[in-house]
């Protein structure tokens, strides 16, 4: 096995991949050629800080949230042109008049907040509050915990399942399978092409899906020693502690993507069996879309992988 820093993300008929200094996004356009354009990554992550342990895993996530949207949105614009029925917001007219290009960093700024605190509301208010209810009938704080902590990781599987069924999403799951399988291939050392691809898992221990079961895991034992008596203050402490869940939780994905050890595998397989609900076999056309995007920025980092 030979191991590479590149990292990816599905995207609307597309996928991105990231290198340590340059971005490639490759999509499938509605002519069915395969666009390839080519970013510098978020000046955040050449920051001193932000390649300190555990702090950079919070500054990767910072950085990985925004050239994910920026991504998503650029894929998205393909198909909003031959959109007939999309139009522009009456908000998204308003930014654009009054700043011009400006405006899609406010409207990207405002992508990262919304999804944040989608995931606060959905992940952290509403398993604390629904568990909390229990308090009064269940006065041992680390049951009530292990209680919110099945609570999360059936609220997440829930939310995986049912955003699945939507014919769009499972389109990006096959493209999130066709970057998984274009990384395999590569680190098994072979010619990276569709036909030695094809052949590979669609399942990578370094990947987004990975990550977020297993912020998961270590929030729900750190959250243990975190006391039920005032739930208010419960969920502030949780929001002040997510930087060290979420350095923590980059920290092991880095250990996990190149270590072969049993107590990695044991630890990240959890994470593994939540890719067969994120991931889909692509077809050929797609995983043509994977290599692009790999290529492109393998062709930038030359021996320094």
């Amino acid at each position: 096995m030979k191991y590479t820093s590149i990292g990816g993300q599905a995207l609307i008929e597309g996928v991105m991949m990231r290198g340590k200094e340059d971005i490639a996004i490759a999509v499938r356009k509605p002519d069915g050629n395969i666009e390839v354009k080519m970013e510098k990554g978020s000046p955040i992550e050449k920051w001193k800080i932000a390649k300190m342990p555990i702090l950079r895993g919070v500054f990767n996530l910072v950085a990985s949230m925004t050239v994910g949207i920026k991504a998503l949105t650029y894929s998205a614009e393909f198909y909003a042109e031959t959109d007939e029925n999309y139009e522009q917001s009456k908000f998204e007219k308003f930014l654009y008049t009054k700043l011009g290009k400006r405006a899609d960093d406010i409207l990207m700024a405002i992508s990262i907040l919304t999804a944040f605190g989608f995931a606060l509301v959905l992940f952290g208010i509403v398993p604390t509050f629904s568990v909390g209810l229990l308090k009064s009938v269940i006065t041992n704080q680390i049951l009530l915990s292990a209680i919110e902590g099945v609570v999360k990781i059936g609220v997440f599987i829930a939310y995986i399942v049912i955003i699945s069924q939507m014919k769009d999403i499972r389109r990006v799951f096959q493209y999130h399978g066709a970057e998984h399988k274009t990384i395999h291939c590569f680190e098994h050392g072979e010619e990276v092409t569709v036909e030695n691809a094809r052949k590979y898992t669609t399942l990578h221990p370094r990947c987004g899906t990975s990550f977020v079961f297993l912020v998961l895991m270590i929030s729900i034992i750190l959250f243990t020693f975190i006391g039920w008596s005032n739930l208010i203050i419960r969920i502030l402490t949780k929001i002040v502690l997510l930087p060290l869940v979420a350095g923590l939780s980059y920290e092991f994905i880095k250990i996990a993507g190149k270590s072969q050890a049993g107590w990695v595998k044991m630890i990240g397989a959890p994470g593994l069996w939540m890719q067969k609900l994120t991931t889909r076999e692509p077809d050929d056309q797609q995983l043509e879309v994977a290599i692009a995007a790999f290529k492109s920025v393998l062709d930038r980092m030359g021996s320094d992988l």
